[in-house]
């Protein structure tokens, strides 16, 4: 298993956050869509964001629908 995989219940602190994630914030792993893509919860129901885990680190990215800035928000997974 490699140190950068995601699972499912994977705690990831929100390094820079918007409107929906705050900056310094605890969030947990949902389910995992792929090896890119996986849900991160919100909150403490199931209100998530699809995240990606790709060259440019863990992030959710924000399309011009939702009134947010940044337009994404980074995390770093918590050993």
């Amino acid at each position: 298993m490699k140190d950068n995989e995601i699972h499912t219940d994977d705690k990831l602190i929100c390094t820079q956050g918007n409107d929906i994630y705050r900056e310094g914030e605890i969030y947990t792993v949902g389910r995992i869509v792929n090896d890119k893509y996986f849900q991160l919860l919100t909150s403490g129901n199931d209100d998530h964001w699809y995240a990606t885990h790709d060259e440019q680190g863990i992030h959710v990215s924000f399309d011009t629908t939702v009134l947010t800035t940044p337009n994404k928000a980074f995390f770093d997974k918590i050993a």
